[in-house]
């Protein structure tokens, strides 16, 4: 990001509006490598390819946020990597990686890993700091450490379903899992942080939040989350959850969370309710079947209904509801830019 686009950033935590009214995205490697004319595979294995591809996407919308902003990631594979998880690679899809719990009691023998040395972590601290002079000579900084969240990794390494019955199963393993995973995220956030102190903020991902009830919430999330967000002392705290946003979302300031990333399916004004307009609201077209699969027309339309559904502006990043997916065009993108930039809704 920019010096531009971070203290923006920081004004909409702060409850003041933007004129124009912002618009930001989160992307990485669903979008990136196939928007810029590369495959998956290249933009993973090929740290000027990594470079160049989030280089073009910077300089062609330089009136948009892309958060985090210059994002080394290797997918879903990064945190669980960690773990000792097999890592499988397609040349134009995503990695995945493979469970690497079988049954409840092998949690018994799961140690933290070291994010300085294990799975794919070290290789992403030394791409960034490759490439940290070049981003900074493109205007840009290293704003961000970014993980995984802790339910989010478990279900990688047991399997979704797995991990969700054995909330029930066996509450003590499974809370023994997520402390486990929880100080392997916290050092790795703290790692990033040491190595690039430019970073002040934090992103968290964790979409199996969304699929918990709220007592499952407040049992099995809510305190680990706490524990991660109060791991840096950091001016925004994002975080991304595109499942069901209703049982986190009240929670959030407790959190100090103070960007949320949330569904399409709830509308911008149920969310600023929800969280009492505290939190700035990362939000909220279709991804898939209006930024993807809409005409040029059609993403003018919702993005006109989205805005005139607001109430009110202020703590508004205007975005789709989830990360941006893969094949989204550049003509979609500037559509819901210039729809948003054009309104005058909010203007003083």
């Amino acid at each position: 990001m920019t010096e531009k686009q971070w203290l923006d950033l920081l004004a909409l935590t702060q409850g003041k509006t933007l004129d124009p009214l912002p618009v930001g995205f989160i992307i990485d490697s669903p979008w990136l490598p196939g928007w810029s004319g590369m495959s998956t595979m290249d933009y993973f294995s090929q740290g000027d390819l990594w470079f160049q591809a989030n280089l073009k996407a910077v300089t062609q919308f330089p009136d948009i946020m892309f958060l985090p902003g210059f994002w080394a990631e290797y997918g879903m594979c990064t945190e669980p990597s960690a773990f000792g998880s097999k890592c499988v690679w397609h040349e134009n899809d995503l990695p995945f990686a493979d469970k690497i719990l079988h049954s409840l009691t092998e949690i018994d023998t799961l140690k933290s890993p070291n994010p300085n040395t294990d799975g794919l972590g070290p290789f992403i601290l030394k791409r960034l700091a490759r490439y940290q002079s070049q981003i900074e000579q493109a205007g840009h900084a290293i704003r961000f450490a970014v993980a995984r969240g802790p339910l989010n990794v478990a279900s990688f390494l047991m399997g979704a379903t797995e991990f969700l019955m054995g909330l029930r199963d066996d509450t003590p393993r499974i809370h023994r899992l997520l402390t486990i995973i929880t100080d392997y995220l916290v050092q790795w956030l703290e790692v990033q942080k040491a190595m690039f102190p430019s970073i002040d903020g934090i992103l968290i991902l964790d979409d199996i939040v969304g699929f918990c009830g709220e007592p499952d919430y407040q049992e099995f999330a809510h305190p680990y989350l706490k524990a991660i967000y109060d791991s840096l002392d950091v001016s925004v705290k994002m975080f991304h959850n595109d499942a069901d946003g209703r049982v986190c979302a009240r929670y959030l300031p407790e959190l100090g969370i103070n960007v949320f990333n949330f569904s399409f399916l709830h509308s911008i004004d149920e969310v600023k309710a929800w969280t009492h307009n505290d939190v700035v609201l990362l939000g909220n077209i279709p991804p898939r079947d209006v930024l993807l699969l809409g005409t040029v027309d059609q993403v003018k339309t919702e993005t006109q209904r989205m805005l005139d559904s607001v109430t009110e502006t202020s703590r508004i990043l205007f975005s789709c509801g989830g990360g941006m997916p893969d094949h989204v065009s550049t003509a979609n993108i500037q559509a819901f830019k210039r729809t948003v930039h054009n309104t005058s809704k909010g203007r003083p």
